[in-house]
């Protein structure tokens, strides 16, 4: 089977007081996989408009998009999925209260979490700690399978 053209993503890695929100977005809770708020890409709008308005559905946050920090992608070997996400450093522009309001009900939980609190947890991509309290600048995260 042939794969289908990859979907472009975007994340938003938000820092606020040393901690970082992880998100969990797989309906019903079927997973225990942490990943950056953010989502598919929209034409006629921006890579930072789009995730602003992807972390704003999502949680309810206003975010400054600052930097790409990462560039990951996986797929699925056995089916035609296949996804490239930008993660990009971000603030918040606004209060921090989350509301969990994603409109597609795929994003069901929430955690602000510390390094090491990250580092215990199971989350995707794998290269997310260095990215996000490192230096580099666009690290490339290496093709991976995708997985639940």
């Amino acid at each position: 089977m042939r794969p289908a053209r990859p979907r472009l993503a975007v994340r938003a890695a938000i820092l606020h007081r040393d901690k970082l929100l992880v998100v969990n977005a797989y309906p019903g809770k079927k997973s225990d996989l942490w990943c950056l708020p953010g989502g598919g890409v929209e034409p006629a709008q921006s890579l930072p408009q789009n995730l602003q308005r992807e972390v704003t559905e999502e949680t309810g946050l206003t975010i400054a998009v600052g930097p790409p920090i990462l560039i990951n992608e996986f797929h699925d070997p056995g089916g035609r999925f296949h996804q490239v996400e930008l993660h990009f450093r971000a603030t918040l522009d606004g209060p921090d209260t989350i509301t969990l309001a994603d409109p597609e009900g795929v994003v069901n939980r929430f955690r602000w979490v510390t390094r090491d609190q990250l580092a215990r947890l199971r989350h995707k991509p794998d290269g997310l700690t260095n990215a996000v309290w490192g230096d580099q600048f666009a690290h490339y995260d290496p093709l991976e399978a995708i997985i639940m």
